[in-house]
């Protein structure tokens, strides 16, 4: 698989502080990447350098094989769909989406076919003469993305498009951008802090903190081999605890010994140890190591939340049987289920995942 965009030692700094790090990134030609972190990683600077709007302090940016640091927006065959659509509130569905082609001037007959194949592709047939003051907000960010993807860029810029939305509207059109993408076989970069959208829609996700890259998988590698514990805890919920590496597959949580399947830490070392919620089962006390008293049950749609107090931890237990409040029960788990991290004091520069990438 052939890169289009490569991002290489860059760092970016406002005002003496260091926004990027020295990000080295390779986005695969018609992937779908999420950028995925909390506010202030450097997910969206990240964005604009790779659309133009922000020049990097140093570092290379290559698009398609060539240089492209300091080349402007509307030189770049990238387009970007933002979290306000920016639609031109006097124009209707039709003149917002032929805009940029009036701008080059094309002939009203090929502005008439592409419009006609954008509207077609984000389903807002029959829209054509809508004012945009009319739509819905899901129909908005489809005319917002059917006037980004018009020009035929190689590259779309998602700039957390769905935030506006309302939650049954944002999972829709996560599905809906998925099936777009893989259909114009473009590729889609998407800026996010919601977990969920980077592993619904996701060929490709890189995990950012800090200013630097945390992680890059797919969205299964990300999800069951965290490299860090800043990565297990924002991907979905984790039980992250202090741990001691005896030896090769053999790790001690709260004073007992648990068999794992992780090697290559040494002996005696201290560890993370992260455990998925998902993965506790709950057994009378007397069959399980580790044992506690339930200190809340909450009802979660399709399972049971439970915090069960054990050995000075609060363990999230997620399962669709509940325990009851005040109870005493065993916290079970298989060697699969726990997975081991070296403790780190800052986030690492760059962690691949192990699959490296086979999406």
């Amino acid at each position: 698989m052939s890169n289009i965009v490569t991002l290489k030692d860059i760092i970016v700094e406002f005002d003496g502080e260091r926004i990027l790090d020295r990000i080295n990134l390779d986005i695969g030609d018609k992937q779908f990447v999420t950028l995925l972190g909390p506010s202030g990683c450097g997910k969206t600077t990240t964005l604009r350098i790779i659309g133009g709007f922000i020049n990097p302090d140093s570092g290379t940016v290559t698009f398609d094989g060539k240089k492209i640091n300091g080349l402007p927006p509307h030189k770049r065959n990238v387009n970007t769909v933002f979290q306000r659509y920016a639609l031109f509130p006097h124009l209707n569905v039709y003149e917002n989406i032929a805009f940029g082609l009036r701008v080059q001037k094309l002939p009203e007959k090929e502005i008439t076919k592409r419009v006609g194949e954008m509207l077609k592709l984000v389903n807002l047939m029959g829209y054509e003469k809508r004012s945009v003051a009319r739509l819905s907000g899901g129909q908005q960010q489809r005319v917002a993305i059917a006037r980004a993807l018009v020009n035929h860029p190689k590259v779309l810029l998602l700039d957390e498009p769905l935030g506006a939305l309302d939650l049954k509207l944002r999972k829709e059109m996560q599905i809906e951008l998925k099936r777009i993408q893989e259909q114009l076989e473009i590729t889609f970069i998407y800026v996010t802090h919601d977990q969920e959208e980077a592993l619904t829609m996701s060929d490709t996700v890189v995990v950012m903190n800090g200013g630097i890259i945390q992680q890059i998988g797919s969205p299964v590698d990300i999800y069951n081999e965290p490299v860090n514990a800043f990565v297990a805890d924002f991907i979905g919920e984790s039980n992250i605890l202090n741990g001691l590496m005896v030896k090769d597959k053999l790790v001690e949580i709260s004073g007992r010994q648990f068999e794992c399947v992780d090697k290559g830490f040494g002996e005696n070392t201290p560890v993370d140890v992260v455990i998925r919620p998902e993965d506790i089962r709950l057994v009378a006390p007397e069959e399980a190591q580790l044992s506690g008293i339930v200190e809340s049950v909450i009802f979660k749609g399709v399972h049971y939340e439970m915090i069960i107090e054990a050995y000075d931890y609060k363990w999230i237990v997620q399962s669709t049987q509940a325990a009851e409040k005040g109870s005493s029960v065993g916290l079970s788990f298989l060697p699969d289920d726990i997975h081991i991290m070296h403790k780190m004091d800052k986030p690492a520069k760059v962690q691949e995942a192990s699959a490296e990438n086979e999406n």
